[in-house]
C-alpha cells in the first residue's frame, strides 16, 4: 500500500513537470506542498526553496535580494505585507513585468483545505504580437478590424461565462466553508474513510472525544489515529461497514477511561461502496445515568418484591420473640434456658438482617453536596480508627484534589465504613495494613481503592461477593455488606471492581467526577412556604449562603411577586395554603414568561403520587436539608 502511494506521488509530479506553465502549491501554514519543475526555471530558485516545507516568507525573501521586484527601500516591510496578503489570500488574475524584461500572468486561488495554488505563465510573446499588432493596426484591412471585432465580443463572452463561474465556485467554497464551520462546532467527531482506511475528511474533534489521539489526521489511516486498544475493538465493525453493513456500538477507551459511542455507515453515493463515514461521540455522562437509572430500577423491583415477605416475617419474629419471652420467665431447666436464648439470639439477628434487606431495597434519596475529599476522608479516618485493633494500620492517602466535588458524603462514608471493616476482619488477627487511596482518573471519574493484606478473594468470591447474601463468615455473616456497596455506588452510576493483589485483595470505586461550580453568586430569592417556621429556617439558610430574600405565603402571592424585577431564584414548597401548590403556581409563571429558574420543596414521602408529578415538572429537594444540601440542590438546571 505504501509502494502504490509513493508510486501515484511520482507519477503525480512527473505529469505536472510536463506542464508547461509554473505551478506551486503552499499550505495554510503558507509552507510549499507541491511544485513542478517549471516553477524553478521560470524563477531560477534554489532547490531548497522548491522542496517541500519551503517556506513562502523564504521565497519572497530570495526573490526581492535578487532584484526581482525592482528596487525595494525596505525589504523586511515588503517581504511582511506579501505575507500578510498570502495568509488573507484573495482569487485573483495578474499581469507583471519582471525586472528581467519577461512578462508573466499570476493566477491563484484559495484551496477548501486552506493554502492556495497559483499557476504563472510566460507571455512575453504574446505582449510583444499585440504591440506589433498596435503598431501596424493602420494597415490591416477592414475585414481583419471586423475579425478582430468579433474575437472581442467572442472574449468578452467568455469573460462573462468565466465570471458567472468564478462566482458559482465562490458560492461552493462559501458553503463549504460554512459546512465545515458546523462540523467544527459539533461536539463529535466527524469523518470519512476511503477503502483502504485512511481519512479523506476530518473535524478536528478526535482528540477532543477521545484524549490523546491526534487532531490532525487527513491522509493517517484510522489505527494511527485511535491507537491500538481502540483500533483492536473498532476493526470487526469496520470490516462490516466496507461490506455494507452500517453498526452502532460503544466502547471504553482505555487511555481515559471515556466511555465512546461509534456509528459506521457506508458511503454509497456512487452505487458501490467508497468508503465509511464515521461519528464518534463521548458518552460517558449518559452511560452514568442509564446505569443509575438501571440500578434504581432493580431497587425498586426489590423493594416490591421483599416488601411483602419481610412485613410477614417481621410479624413471625415478633411473635417468636413473644413466646420465647414468656417460656423464659416459666420454671424450666437449664437446658431449656440454653435453646430459649439460642432461639431468641436467631430471631433478633433476623430482625437485623430485615433491617439491611430494608435499606438495600428501600429508596433513599441521593443529596449530592460539595464535599472537600481531604476534610472527607480526615472525618472517615477518625470514624474509622476506635473499630480497628491495635494490630492493624489504617493508611489514608489521596492525591490531586484542589476543589470540592459534587457527591453524596452520606452513600460514600457507608460504603467506605463498610468495606474497611470488611479488610479488618479478612486481616483477622494477624499483623497487617489497609490502605484507602483515593484520586480522580482523568476528568472523568473519583476512584477509591481500598487494599488490605489479608489471603485475597476467593475465586468464589470473586465471582459473587457483590451478590445479595453470599457471604465468606459463615453464620457470623450477612452477605449484604458488598452487595449495599454495589447498589450505593451504581446508583450514583458508578461502578464496583474487585481483583487480588501480590499481598492481599483490593476493591475499587469509581464514581463520576462532578466538580461543583463554586460558590453561587448573591441573589435575589422568592422563598414561598406557608410555614411561619420552615419559612425562618430556609429563610436563615439563604442569607447565610449570601443571597436576598423575599418571602410569600400563598400561591397567590407568590405568582404577584414573582413579576417583581429582578427575581432570580423561585424556591416553593409542594403543598401551600389557599389550595393552589407550588408546582401549579410554578408552571402558571413558566407560561406568563418568567424566566427566573423554579425549584421545589416538600416534606412528601418518596412515593406519594403528588411529590413525583411535582417532581417531573421542576427540580425538587425533600425536607429535611442541611445548607451544603440546598446550595448543592440550587445549582441544578431547571427542567425546561
Amino acid at each position: 500500500m505504501a509502494k502504490n502511494r509513493a508510486q501515484t506521488s511520482s507519477l503525480t509530479q512527473a505529469g505536472l513537470n510536463l506542464i508547461q506553465q509554473a505551478l506551486s502549491i503552499y499550505d495554510s501554514d503558507l509552507c510549499l506542498a507541491v511544485s513542478n519543475q517549471r516553477f524553478q526555471e521560470i524563477f531560477d530558485l534554489p532547490n531548497a526553496l522548491v522542496t517541500p516545507g519551503a517556506t513562502f516568507a523564504d521565497t519572497i525573501r530570495f526573490l526581492v535580494e535578487r532584484g526581482e521586484y525592482g528596487e525595494i527601500t525596505d525589504p523586511d516591510e515588503f517581504i511582511q505585507a506579501r505575507v500578510d496578503q498570502a495568509k488573507a489570500f484573495e482569487p485573483h488574475y495578474l499581469e507583471r513585468t519582471r525586472a528581467n524584461g519577461q512578462t508573466i500572468s499570476v493566477e491563484g486561488n484559495p484551496l477548501p483545505q486552506g493554502g492556495w495554488v497559483a499557476v504563472y505563465t510566460d507571455i512575453t510573446a504574446i505582449q510583444q504580437q499585440e504591440e506589433l499588432l498596435r503598431s501596424r493596426s493602420e494597415e490591416l484591412s477592414d475585414q481583419v478590424f471586423l475579425h478582430a471585432e468579433r474575437l472581442s465580443q467572442s472574449n468578452r463572452q467568455l469573460a462573462a461565462t468565466i465570471t458567472a463561474l468564478e462566482e458559482t465556485k465562490r458560492q461552493l467554497t462559501e458553503m463549504e466553508a460554512r459546512t465545515r464551520m458546523t462540523t467544527e462546532m459539533m461536539p463529535a467527531h466527524i469523518a470519512h474513510l476511503d477503502l483502504e482506511g485512511h481519512y479523506t475528511f476530518s473535524n478536528r474533534q478526535l482528540s477532543a472525544v477521545m484524549p490523546g489521539c491526534p487532531s490532525n489526521i487527513i491522509d493517517l489511516h484510522i489505527s494511527e489515529a485511535l491507537g491500538k486498544n481502540a483500533f483492536e475493538y473498532c476493526s470487526s465493525y469496520l470490516e462490516q461497514a466496507f461490506k455494507g453493513e452500517p453498526s452502532v456500538f460503544e466502547f471504553t477507551h482505555q487511555d481515559s477511561s471515556r466511555r465512546i459511542r461509534v456509528a459506521f455507515t457506508p458511503d454509497r453515493r456512487e452505487g458501490p461502496i467508497n468508503g465509511v463515514y464515521v461519528l464518534s461521540m463521548d458518552v460517558t455522562e449518559e452511560t452514568q445515568t442509564r446505569a443509575a437509572l438501571s440500578q434504581t430500577s432493580k431497587r425498586e423491583l426489590a423493594a416490591q418484591l421483599t416488601s411483602g415477605l419481610a412485613h410477614d416475617f417481621a410479624n413471625l419474629l415478633t411473635i417468636i420473640l413473644g413466646m420465647q419471652s414468656r417460656l423464659s420467665r416459666m420454671n424450666l431447666p437449664s437446658d431449656a434456658m440454653d435453646l430459649i436464648n439460642a432461639t431468641q439470639s436467631a430471631a433478633r439477628r433476623g430482625g437485623n438482617l430485615l433491617d439491611r434487606i430494608a435499606q438495600m431495597s428501600g429508596h433513599r434519596e441521593a443529596r449530592p453536596t460539595a464535599t472537600h475529599i481531604p476534610e472527607f476522608l480526615a472525618d472517615l479516618t477518625m470514624l474509622a480508627r476506635p473499630t480497628l485493633p491495635d494490630n492493624i494500620i489504617l493508611d489514608i492517602q489521596h492525591l490531586g484534589f484542589t476543589a470540592p466535588l459534587l457527591l453524596d458524603p452520606g452513600f460514600l462514608q457507608d460504603s467506605l465504613l463498610n468495606l474497611l471493616l470488611n479488610a479488618k476482619d479478612a486481616i483477622g488477627e494477624q499483623t497487617g495494613k489497609i490502605t484507602l487511596f483515593a484520586h480522580p482518573v482523568r476528568d472523568t471519574w473519583l476512584e477509591i481503592s481500598v487494599s488490605d493484606t489479608g489471603p485475597g478473594f476467593s475465586e468464589k468470591a470473586l465471582l459473587h461477593a457483590l451478590d445479595p447474601f453470599f457471604t465468606s463468615k459463615g453464620i457470623e455473616g450477612s452477605g449484604l455488606g458488598l452487595s449495599m456497596v454495589y447498589d450505593m455506588t451504581k446508583s450514583a452510576g458508578g461502578h464496583v471492581k474487585l481483583m487480588n493483589t501480590e499481598i492481599g485483595a483490593r476493591v475499587t470505586l469509581r464514581l463520576p467526577l462532578r466538580p461543583t461550580r463554586g460558590n453561587m453568586p448573591s441573589r435575589l430569592v422568592l422563598l414561598v412556604e406557608d410555614s411561619p417556621d420552615i419559612r425562618t429556617s430556609v429563610r436563615e439558610m439563604l442569607v447565610d449562603m449570601g443571597h436576598s430574600v423575599i418571602e410569600a405565603e400563598t400561591a397567590e402571592e407568590g405568582e404577584e411577586l414573582a413579576e417583581v424585577s429582578g427575581i432570580d431564584i423561585i424556591l416553593s414548597d409542594v403543598l401551600l395554603a389557599g389550595g393552589r401548590s407550588g408546582d401549579e403556581m410554578l408552571q402558571r409563571l413558566a407560561e406568563k414568561g418568567v424566566k427566573a429558574p423554579a425549584h421545589l420543596m416538600t416534606s412528601l414521602p418518596p412515593t406519594d403520587p403528588v411529590r413525583v408529578a411535582a417532581a417531573s415538572r421542576f427540580p425538587l429537594i425533600g425536607k429535611p436539608f442541611t445548607t451544603s444540601e440546598l446550595a448543592a440542590f440550587l445549582t441544578t438546571e431547571p427542567v425546561q
